[in-house]
């Protein structure tokens, strides 16, 4: 029988700060860097380049209905094709996971920069194809993802409204966009919805699950603990966000829990959800693009390595890539010559160096806390290409196939009909020209 993945941390008393001097507790929040929400930047190099397209119109969506109480909201961008007058063939392509509002305008400056010099961008070259782009955007992008996909639900229906003839749709979204729109999809079929789409796509999407690094996940509690914020969000708000537990494969709710490291209540909650609606939608043919490589090789990033290393004087703050398994690995210690506070797992797969599409986590985490970095630590493995691909196999588990070859897989080895993985280990959300190129063949001729 398999070992439960589990994080043992150990604190000199009952809370790091009851172990500091007021003297040492800032020190150690003002090594942590300056306050912030954590890892809510963008987890791509850039926002791209030039100005956004003006869209030929804006609509303001709320979602058809509740989930735990929250009626979520957005917006939608229109973008018609050359010559078009009016909508006539829909793509929608929706937002995925960060903090607070989705920006339009930066999302298309972003899948619209050219990724070779006189080729246009992706959203150019959907126009040219005779498809109108509508770019979906939610108000709290942290929010649960059953209530997005209320939105989601609200401009299918109101795409099908303004189109002038009878072409389906193209849906979907970039990273947790795609799982929005997935759900929005299954649940109009469930409810006998005609949803008319013809084609899902999914962007780098963690269908099977999300990583961020437990010990980056608990040195976001800590600081938020050390220095609280009183003006805003603090750098767990993120982590703590709904979205974030549904999305993590393992999630951590403090930075002194001990115990199991499972997915949070809220993640099996919306799995659940999900298999009532259908898991997947059934009638559109199902399109995937993962950012990471399908050969089964992932960055080189050795489990165990010190990456954020505070060493200078007495104070000593140290964070690790993931271990691979094992029994109490250490992956983070502080303390003022003995620790206050280690953090150690065990039974934990190395999915820090999983191939998939990567976030720039350790190098957020080190240019707050005005650390230096190779860069090659920068970026560990955010969503991997099994999840991305849809692997065909049970989310609820930890996955133990981190570095499956995916170039010769079965074709009912996963839930979706076809898919594409990039040629590197790029960063989450990157538009390339073997993703660019393979997703515009599959529409071409739609």
């Amino acid at each position: 029988m398999a070992q439960e993945p589990r994080i043992d941390v150990e604190i000199n008393a009952r809370t790091v700060e009851s172990s500091l001097s007021p003297e040492q507790v800032q020190r150690v929040a003002n090594a942590l860097g300056d306050p912030g929400v954590w890892f809510a930047t963008p987890p791509v190099p850039s926002s791209g380049t030039g100005e956004a397209a003006t869209p030929d119109f804006v609509w303001d969506l709320v979602g058809d209905k509740p989930h735990r109480g929250h009626i979520a909201t957005g917006r939608a961008h229109v973008y018609l094709a050359e010559e078009h007058s009016a909508l006539a063939r829909p793509l929608i392509f929706a937002d995925g996971f960060n903090y607070g509002p989705s920006d339009l305008n930066a999302m298309w400056r972003h899948f619209n920069a050219p990724y070779e010099k006189g080729v246009p961008g992706l959203l150019d070259q959907l126009r040219m194809l005779g498809i109108d782009v509508v770019l979906l955007g939610f108000d709290q992008r942290q929010t649960y993802i059953q209530a997005n996909a209320g939105v989601a639900v609200a401009c299918v229906l109101r795409a099908l409204a303004e189109r002038r003839g009878d072409s389906p749709l193209v849906v979907g979204g970039a990273s947790m966009g795609g799982l929005v729109t997935r759900y929005a999809l299954a649940l109009m079929e469930s409810e006998r919805v005609d949803h008319q789409t013809d084609k899902y796509f999914s962007y780098d999407t963690p269908h099977l699950g999300a990583w961020i690094p437990l010990v980056l996940q608990q040195l976001a509690y800590l600081h938020e603990s050390l220095q609280p914020r009183h003006d805003g969000a603090g750098q767990a708000e993120l982590i703590r966000s709904p979205a974030a537990q549904q999305l993590l494969w393992g999630w951590v709710e403090s930075a002194s829990y001990s115990g199991q490291v499972t997915a949070s209540p809220l993640r099996m909650e919306f799995l659940d959800d999900l298999r009532r609606v259908g898991w997947f939608p059934m009638r559109p043919y199902k399109l995937g693009m993962a950012n990471g490589t399908g050969d089964g090789l992932g960055p080189v990033l050795k489990p165990g390595t010190p990456v954020l290393d505070l060493g200078e004087g007495p104070l000593r703050l140290v964070a690790r890539i993931q271990p691979n398994m094992g029994e109490l690995r250490n992956v983070g210690a502080i303390g003022f010559g003995e620790p206050v506070w280690t953090s150690a797992t065990s039974y934990v797969a190395a999915f820090d160096g999983a191939p998939g599409g990567t976030l720039d986590a350790f190098g957020g985490v080190a240019d707050a806390m005005g650390l230096p970095i190779q860069d090659r630590f920068r970026g560990t493995c955010f969503v991997p290409s099994v999840s991305a691909v849809a692997l065909a196999r049970d989310p609820r588990q930890w996955q133990a196939e981190l570095y499956t070859d995916l170039r010769e897989l079965p074709k009912d080895d996963t839930f979706l009909d076809t898919f594409c993985c990039d040629t590197g280990n790029h960063p989450h959300g990157t538009v390339s020209k073997a993703l660019v190129e393979w997703f515009v063949a599959q529409l071409a001729g739609w």
